[in-house]
Formats: structure tokens, sequence, C-alpha cells
């Protein structure tokens, strides 16, 4: 063993062909292991810094015949092809930590595709940025994981509370980019023409918003329809210099991240990349991954969970595209969405954390019910409310209430299949609420979106009592004595241990 080094070697025998390799670490190792968790986390956060402050604003400053909403549309399309086809083969390709760095790279044409926006520029650009998000996302739950198991084998913990601590700590980084994104777009935006100059209006009121009149603000809400709101001097796309200037700065967060990850992150490799069972040691064709995932829809659990999870992409397409476009750009102006969207993305990240925690103590029925009633109500109030320039504080009260995320609740273990699939029904509600984004008004995207979450809440309500009918028939199953269990009992609370076998693969050599 050499000084803080990692020797791995493969066992002989039948274990060869599934490159199993035992993992020897020092004691030491956790401190480096912590590194590498915030090295992931602070990349991911810089990089989607520039990606969601980019799509926030696309809605309204590519307006023109939809360019913004459809380009959205074919990065989650192409993502939901990623999902089913790459992620395996690429890591397998490239190990976890060059995918991370060639996915993340797939993100910058479409930023730079910003300087000359065109669907012939935009969409391909969007195409490649779906592809290579899914091994992007499939790598880094892969790298969380294996670490989390080093990391609880060498500090003595569960590996499953490594895992959660892990994750919730990434996911938190990463939901704080929504403020850094939006507070760039927010001050280049407010600083220049498009916003200084509409800070009085034409009465010599001080607004700070843009010119308004109210027969202009009868389309904005609930009333705002794509075709028929080019009148509003609020929806005029901002000068190209200042779209330009957002979008260089955009573009030198994704080069920042990559070169994070390319010399900050220690390879996967040095904690057993070709483990047995790992992802990488897992030779799969597309064909066989396809065939996996509609193994997996054959689940009744998982077919009763798809609506729910389609509501959470729907509604994160609806507040990114729609809300932004007909309520704050309509009523208040271009210059604002920044600074409401901030709102969004820091209850977002505190809600992550608290619900993180209460989760223990509460369960996850009463948060996912929590979520569910705060945003049917948000949805009945926005189909009522008419936004004004001067109920500021509703829009940014409206925001915050919407970052109440359903998600993370529902996926907490963090499993790739589960992960996998939810990204996948995820995307195709992005893909649905972008698609019709730009044929229908607001009115009827509302009643679409309480309607899935109805239909989200029904399901899930079913999948809770499948779940604890399934808890006590296997509390009576385990009750009954081993020799009195029948074959297909056993087979019942043998397919239930979830207990990772990769652990057994983790050696901790002393100091």
């Amino acid at each position: 063993m050499h000084g803080g080094g990692v020797d791995t070697d493969k066992q002989n025998g039948g274990d060869t062909a599934s490159l199993r390799e035992k993992v020897q670490l020092r004691r030491g190792e956790k401190w480096r292991i912590l590194k590498n968790i915030i090295t992931v986390s602070v990349a991911f956060m810089v990089q989607f810094t520039a990606f969601q402050g980019t799509a926030n604003l696309q809605s309204s400053i590519n307006a023109k015949d939809g360019l913004g909403t459809v380009s959205l549309s074919v990065v989650y399309a192409a993502l939901v092809v990623s999902c089913i086809f790459l992620p395996t083969l690429v890591i397998r390709k490239l190990t976890v930590k060059w995918t991370l760095c060639v996915s993340m790279l797939c993100y910058a044409p479409y930023i730079a595709s910003q300087f000359y926006p065109r669907f012939y520029t935009l969409l391909p650009a969007g195409v490649l940025l779906g592809l290579g998000a899914a091994p992007m996302w499939a790598s880094k739950a892969t790298y969380l994981t294996q670490l989390g198991q080093v990391y609880a084998k060498l500090t003595d913990q569960s590996v499953e509370a490594i895992i959660v601590r892990f994750f919730g700590f990434f996911f938190l980084a990463w939901q704080t980019a929504e403020l850094w994104g939006n507070l760039i777009s927010s001050l280049v935006l407010s600083s220049g023409a498009h916003g200084a100059a509409s800070v009085v209006d034409e009465l010599g009121n001080g607004t700070g918003g843009s010119h308004h009149d109210d027969s202009n603000l009868e389309s904005c809400g609930a009333n705002f329809c794509v075709v028929e709101t080019s009148n509003n001097a609020n929806l005029q796309r901002p000068p190209d210099s200042e779209i330009f200037e957002i979008s260089a700065i955009y573009l030198s967060c994704i080069v920042a991240a990559v070169v994070i990850i390319a010399v900050f992150l220690d390879p996967l490799s040095r904690y057993g990349e070709r483990r047995r069972g790992s992802i990488s040691a897992t030779e799969i064709s597309g064909m066989q991954l396809l065939s996996a995932t509609f193994k997996q829809l054959k689940k009744a659990n998982q077919q009763l969970l798809i609506p729910i999870t389609v509501f959470i992409g729907m509604e994160q397409a609806f507040i990114g595209a729609d809300f932004t476009q007909a309520y704050v750009s309509c009523a208040l102006g271009i210059h604002q969405i920044g600074y409401v969207m901030i709102c969004f993305g820091v209850v977002n990240a505190i809600c992550s954390i608290i619900f993180g925690s209460a989760m223990k103590y509460i369960g996850r029925v009463v948060i996912i019910i929590l979520g569910a009633i705060v945003h049917g109500a948000c949805i009945i109030y926005l189909l009522y409310w008419r936004p004004h320039p001067d109920h500021q504080i509703v829009f940014f009260i409206l925001s915050g209430l919407w970052g109440i995320g359903l998600y993370g609740a529902l996926f907490r273990r963090n499993k790739e299949a589960a992960f996998s699939n939810y990204r996948l029904w995820e995307s195709v509600g992005f893909v649905v609420a972008y698609a019709y984004s730009t044929n229908l008004c607001a009115r009827m995207k509302l009643y679409l979106l309480f309607g899935v979450l109805v239909c989200g809440m029904v399901g899930y309500t079913i999948v809770e009592i499948r779940q604890l009918k399934k808890e006590k028939h296997l509390k009576k199953l385990e009750e009954i004595p081993k020799q009195q269990q029948t074959e297909a009992d056993r087979k019942v609370i043998e397919e239930d241990d979830e207990k990772d076998e990769l652990e057994e693969d983790i050696v901790v050599t002393h100091l």
C-alpha cells in the first residue's frame, strides 16, 4: 500500500469476467472523497447557472415564431432519447470523469447560439445539449453513489444515509444555480437601456417597471395568448448587446465547469470504477437498455407514478416559459424575470434542505400532499389573478410558492434505474409543455396542469396504499419461522431486500 494511493487487484477465477475489483483505501481518504463531492457540486452549480439563466429567458427573448420554447422542447425530446440509449454506452467508453467533461461541453453550442438565434442554429444545438444531458446526470449519480459506498465503509456508517446526504448536498448546490443565473441576467438587463429607460413612465411616475397602460395588461396573465400580444412594449426583445453580454458570461461558466471537473475531480477508478455491478462494468447495448426500460414500465407502481413525474416536468416548464412570459414579462418587463425567478430558486433550495430533514420525522406522504396543495392553490390563483405592476410583491410570493417542489421526495433513494426513469418521464413533461406552449393560451395551460396534478396525486395515493399493504404482508412473512416459509414467501422477502452487494468489495486499510 502506497501513501494515500489505491491498489485495485482483480480477483482470479469467474469474477474476472465481471471486472470485479477490490478497493483498498486509508482512513484519511474520507477528506479526499468530500473534496470530490464538493468539486462535482460546484461544477454543476456553475454549469446550471448558465443553462437555467438562459432557459428562463427563452420564451421572452426568442419569442418570435416561438423559437425559444421550441428549442427547449427539442432539448428535452433529445434528453428522452438519450436517457434510453446513451448513458451506459458513453460511460463505458469514456469513464465517469470524462463523460462528465464531454457531456458538459455539449451545453456550450446552445449558449453560443444565443449570439445568432435562428431555427437552424438553436435547434441542432438543443439536440446536442439533450443528448449530452442524460450521460452527464447518469455519471454524476454513479459517481456520488459509489463514493457514498466507499465513504460509508471508511466511516462505519449506513450506506443509504451517506448517499442521501451526498445527494442532498449536491442538489442544494445545484438548486442555487437558479439564483446565480437569474441574478446575472437581471443585473445586465436592468442596467442596460431596456431596464433603465423604463423606470419612469410617461406620466413621470416611478413604477419600477416598463411603460404600461391597462389595455395592454388586459392580455396578461391567464388571458395571455402568444399570437395576440405583439403590441405590448414590455415584451419587446432587449438590445442584442445586452443579450450578447449575458451569453458571453454564461458561455464562460460552461468552460469553467468543464475545467473544474477536468482539473480537480479524481477519476472514479480510484474508488473501483469497474467494481461488480457498477454502471461502468456493465456491458449493455442500446436495445438491451431499451428493453430494460420497458420491463421497468411493466411494474404497476412505476406506471402509477408516471402522471406525477410528468407533472413535475410540466410545472417546471410552465414557470420557466409561461409564468415568465405571460405574467412577469407581460406586466413588469423582461428585465424583471431574473429577480422574480431568484425567489423561486431560493425557496426551492431552502425547501430541499428542510424537506430532506423533515422527511425523517413526518414522512414523505405529508410532504407530497403539502406540495400538491400548494401547487393546486397557485394554479387556481393564477387563473383568476390579473397581474399588474403595482402588485410586484404578488409576483415574488407566487414564484416562491411555486418553488415548494414535489420533486426530491418521490425518489429519495436515487437508485440509478429509478433516477433514470424519473428523468425520462420528467423530460416527457417538459417536452409536452414546451410543445404546446406557443399554441395554447395561458388559461388552457393552467387547466391542463391542474388536470395532470389531480391524476398524478390519484396515482401516487394508490402507490402509497399498495406500499403499506406490501409492508404489512412482509412483516407477517418475516414472523413465520424460516422452515415454515414457502418458496413463494422466501422469494417475496428476497426481492424486497435492497442491500447493496457492492459494499462487500470495499476494503478499508488502517493507517
